[in-house]
């Protein structure tokens, strides 16, 4: 009897369920979940959370954007300076190019001054020997002729004709004179004095004479002028 009961009530029952059930709409259902999320969100905090994120990334991003500005104005300071330096590198190399020039004439202007010094030298060395042969043959030809005159006045007190032999070893003494002056040696009486008042004596005054001559014109009064010409052109090059 009381199963009976139970059974009835519930047949009575389950309608009124369905009914209730079917009162609720899906939009109903989604509101109904949304309203339990938002409640076990406050419950675990959800908005304390939310709220320091956001200042995390507030104060992120503002660092970030401070940093990117700085990293352009910096930048901009980079470009700057490349630029300066590009054209500082640009002016010495101009300057570099320039240098090098100068060295490069100067160093021709060297080798020429270095040529021209050589020259010279060459020139002076041939002239001051030159000049010392010149003044050795006037010496010689001086003493030569003070022989060759005393000599010819006084056969038996004369010096020595060595004076005249040593002209022979001059290198400005032409050719000929020596030989002329060789010759007139070769015939020299003078060792027997008593052949001073022979034929041969007489003969060999006459040589001596022409070579005494030979000596004073051609040679001695020709090299005088040498001589001083050179001194000449030494002074006027010495005061250029």
């Amino acid at each position: 009897m009381k199963t009976a009961a139970r059974l009835a009530l519930a047949l009575l029952l389950c309608p009124a369920a369905r009914a209730a059930e079917q009162q609720v709409t899906p939009v109903q259902k989604v509101v109904q979940l949304l309203e339990g999320m938002l409640e076990k969100g406050k419950a675990s905090g959800g908005p304390v959370q939310f709220a320091a994120y956001k200042q995390f990334c507030d104060d992120t991003s503002a660092a970030k954007e401070r940093s990117i500005k700085e990293a352009d104005e910096k930048i901009e300071i980079l470009k700057a300076d490349i630029e300066l330096h590009a054209a500082t590198i640009a002016r010495l190399k101009k300057e570099i190019a320039e240098h090098e020039a100068d060295l490069a004439a100067w160093a021709g202007d060297m080798q020429a001054a270095t040529k021209v010094r050589e020259i010279e030298k060459t020139a002076y060395d041939d002239s001051h020997k030159d000049h010392w042969d010149l003044s050795e043959s006037v010496s010689a030809l001086d003493r030569a002729i003070q022989v060759l005159k005393a000599q010819a006045f006084n056969r038996k007190q004369a010096s020595s004709l060595a004076q005249v032999a040593a002209l022979g070893g001059l290198r400005l003494i032409p050719d000929g004179a020596k030989r002329a002056i060789e010759a007139f040696l070769q015939e020299d009486p003078a060792a027997d004095a008593l052949s001073v008042t022979a034929p041969e004596a007489h003969g060999y005054e006459f040589q001596s004479h022409g070579i005494i001559a030979m000596l004073e014109t051609q040679l001695l009064d020709k090299f005088v002028a040498e001589r001083t010409d050179l001194e000449k052109d030494a002074g006027s090059t010495t005061k250029h």
